[in-house]
C-alpha cells in the first residue's frame, strides 16, 4: 500500500495546530507527493498563511528529504488530468494530483479535499481527518 499525499495533509503537518498530529503521523509511514504538491503547499505557506521564505525554505526541505520521490509534471500527466477532469468530474488541480497519483501507482490517495470513498483508475481517496478513515 502505498499512499500519496494532497497538498491539505502537508500543510496540516506544517502549518496547522488542530491536525498536525494526524497529518505527522501520515507522513511519517511514507508516501508519494508530486511537484504541484509543493507548488501548492509554497503559495499556501505564503499567500494564506503568510509565512515568511525562509520557514517556507526550510518546510519544503523537510518535505523532500521526507519524500524522495517527487512526481514531475510531464505533459502525459497533464494529457491524464484532462482526460479525469473530463470523464469524473473533477476539477482540473485535483485531476493533476489524482493523474500524478495514478502514475505512482498508489493505491490511496489522502486528501481531504475530494469525495471520501471515490475510487478512480485502482486508487482510492481517503480523507484521513473524518472519523471513519482508517
Amino acid at each position: 500500500m502505498t499512499p500519496f499525499f494532497d497538498t491539505n495533509v502537508l500543510v496540516y503537518a506544517f502549518l496547522d495546530v488542530a491536525r498536525r498530529t494526524r497529518a505527522v503521523d501520515l507522513i511519517a509511514s511514507g508516501g508519494v507527493i508530486s511537484a504541484q504538491v509543493l507548488n501548492e503547499f509554497t503559495n499556501v505557506a505564503r499567500r494564506k498563511r503568510e509565512r515568511d521564505w525562509a520557514d517556507i525554505e526550510r518546510a519544503v526541505s523537510v518535505i523532500r528529504a521526507r519524500f524522495p520521490e517527487i512526481m514531475p509534471l510531464t505533459a502525459d500527466t497533464h494529457a491524464a488530468a484532462l482526460g479525469l477532469a473530463r470523464d469524473h468530474g473533477l476539477t482540473f488541480y485535483d485531476a493533476l494530483i489524482v493523474a500524478s497519483a495514478i502514475e505512482a501507482e498508489c493505491d490511496i490517495l489522502y486528501s481531504e479535499d475530494m469525495q471520501h470513498g471515490r475510487s478512480i483508475g485502482g486508487l482510492t481517496i481517503v480523507n484521513p481527518f473524518i472519523e471513519t478513515a482508517p
